[in-house]
């Protein structure tokens, strides 16, 4: 358990609960937090699914402003390269995530909140890229990640203004896939991946890695990924289960193991 950051496992679904009082803003120490975080339940495999949520007040505002603003040149080199590899971790995280958003998820916190595979959002929650205000881009993974979910004009729209989106708004472009009241976010969040949390926890493992993979390259490429995970999954005991379930009691009956 870290200073700023924790683990927390109910049954199969673990939370990885940001909690750095007033605002969750993101320093250098909780960033590496979050990569320790995501490192343990990728791990574990008695986690089968993952919330990202920061309470019931706030995900978070964005980066640590005054730690960041006397850095130069040389030491922000670094630190970027450690904060893009913490935020890597949680978008690698081999099992469903789905960030839970109440309040703010500006900058960092955004990007932090792209990481995952579902966002859910509270309808007072407000998210943006206000990097441009401060004379900076995105630098954890706004510019990359934001486009490929919303599409190139959207994101540049939020990336240039730096507004925030409310969340009406943010169900409206595809940037969260469900708005719930604030009181209920957390709750909404578990309902979503405790659906995956009994699933088949290697083919949820090769769909969520051919899905991203094959963003990155040509179809030609990305089929050929697909290919390759589709047939290894017929070395697992829940293709067997699966299969066997469905051909003796019909489809949705399965109980997997998750091996």
């Amino acid at each position: 358990m870290g200073e700023f950051v924790r683990v927390e496992v109910a049954g199969a679904i673990a939370t990885i609960r940001l909690d750095r009082p007033k605002m969750n803003a993101l320093n250098a120490h909780m960033q590496d937090e979050i990569g320790v975080a995501a490192a343990q339940v990728s791990a574990d495999a008695a986690i089968r699914a993952v919330i990202l949520y920061g309470g019931e007040r706030v995900f978070a505002a964005g980066a640590d402003i005054k730690e960041m603003a006397s850095l130069g040149y040389p030491q922000m080199a670094e630190h970027s390269a450690r904060l893009q590899a913490a935020f890597s971790a949680v978008a690698h995280i081999p099992k469903p995530v789905v960030a839970a958003v109440t309040g703010y998820a500006l900058g960092g916190g955004l990007e932090l909140a792209l990481c995952a595979d579902f966002r859910v959002l509270g309808e007072k929650a407000k998210v943006g890229q206000p990097e441009i205000l401060l004379g900076i881009i995105p630098g954890a993974g706004g510019t990359q990640r934001l486009p490929r979910l919303i599409g190139p004009s959207r994101a540049k729209d939020l990336i240039f203004s730096g507004r925030h989106v409310a969340a009406d708004e943010a169900l409206a472009i595809g940037l969260a896939d469900k708005v719930v009241p604030d009181t209920e976010v957390y709750r909404a969040a578990a309902d979503l991946v405790a659906r995956y949390a009994t699933g088949p926890a290697l083919a949820l493992r090769a769909a969520k890695q051919a899905v991203n993979d094959g963003l990155e390259v040509d179809l030609a490429t990305g089929l050929e990924i697909e290919r390759l995970q589709f047939a290894a999954l017929f070395a697992t005991e829940d293709q067997k289960t699966g299969m066997h379930s469905f051909v003796e009691k019909g489809p949705g009956k399965a109980a997997f193991g998750g091996r």
